[in-house]
């Protein structure tokens, strides 16, 4: 079973892709918004992360170009998503897609089942 970490600030929206996740056969693990994201990454050895661009006091994109920069990760999808239209800014760091939000749950759903 495909495991996705889960980082995003909106608790209604961590709860909701939980639950959405998980019915669609996912192993789910979501992460506090301060959570230090690349041990997590370390630790849970995801096959995808979604993370959101903005998070809390740390900025989602710097994130990805530090997980970018660690082989050890190379193979590791990343879904950003935010409420902003910033999706080259997010492709040019390292993310394998982006997601505008309000999104559709089959929109997520796709992209998770195409990998």
């Amino acid at each position: 079973m495909p495991k996705v970490l889960v980082a995003e600030d909106d608790h209604t929206m961590v709860s909701l892709l939980q639950t959405l996740l998980k019915m669609e056969g996912f192993e789910v693990v979501a992460l506090d918004v301060n959570a230090d994201v690349p041990a997590a990454v370390r630790n849970e050895t995801p096959d995808v992360l979604l993370m959101d661009v903005h998070l809390g006091r740390q900025s989602g994109m710097e994130i990805v170009k530090g997980i970018r920069r660690d082989p050890e990760f190379a193979e590791i999808e990343i879904i950003m998503t935010s409420g902003l239209n910033v999706r080259d800014e997010c492709l040019k760091c390292g993310a394998d897609h982006f997601l505008l939000k309000p999104f559709m749950p089959d929109e997520l759903i796709k992209l998770l089942k195409e990998e």
